[in-house]
């Protein structure tokens, strides 16, 4: 069993950045630009065992301040039964090839031309609106940011249009399913729509974040 070292990380990582030349390297594992007030990355996950890892595509908005880039929208390589598909470390050279485009093939969002801020919010809300369609938890994170990002873009229409499908989602969100903190319907819409209205505000925390997770070297496209 082939475990991974700094060499071995540095190398994978390398193979991924020329294969996806829009990214840059950002961490060991580790690839992201920058769309807009958003990031969009592929991580190569380590696997448990630390054997192999799960090429992963998605995103982080840069509009609230938050200690991690997170994998929100979060889809790893699927094999053909849908399950999560890994790379061996070992088996690195002969399949990273496939598995890179592969992933291109599954993702919901572009990995070759850099999907629009639009796209993006698309996608948040697609997902936001499936959670509810499947009964699962619901989306209060990724509605947040689909408004956030869209106010920090300076694009009203896309902005209002996420706080309406915020109104009417959260009637629908079963109570018992929404977060431990949660403030109520009302003090949620009312904040989100005022940190919308300042997209002066909202900009500011993104150049925080691009400091505080070190991607100033990250293009932005």
């Amino acid at each position: 069993m082939m475990k991974t070292d700094a060499a071995t990380a540095k190398q994978v990582t390398a193979d991924w950045a020329r294969v996806f030349d829009g990214f840059d390297i950002w961490r060991p594992l580790r690839l992201l630009r920058r769309v807009g007030p958003l990031l969009q990355g592929i991580t190569l996950d380590r696997s448990t065992s630390g054997d192999a890892y799960f090429p992963t595509a998605h995103i982080h908005a840069l509009t609230r301040p938050f200690p991690v880039v997170s994998l929100t929208l979060g889809q790893r390589l699927a094999s053909k039964s849908g399950m999560p598909k890994t790379v061996r470390f070992s088996d690195h050279a002969e399949d990273y090839l496939g598995a890179a485009r592969l992933l291109a093939d599954q993702a919901r969002l572009s990995l070759d031309l850099p999907p629009t801020v639009g796209d993006i919010v698309t996608e948040l809300r697609a997902f936001a609106v499936a959670q509810h369609s499947m009964g699962s938890w619901p989306a209060v994170a990724e509605v947040e940011d689909s408004v956030l990002i869209s106010a920090a873009s300076g694009n009203s229409e896309l902005t209002e249009e996420g706080l309406q499908l915020a109104r009417d989602l959260v009637k629908k969100w079963p109570k018992y399913r929404l977060p431990l903190d949660w403030v109520g319907e009302e003090v949620w819409i009312t904040s989100l729509s005022k940190k919308a209205d300042n997209a002066e505000d909202l900009r500011a925390i993104v150049e925080s974040q691009v400091r505080a997770h070190r991607l100033s070297k990250v293009r932005q496209t």
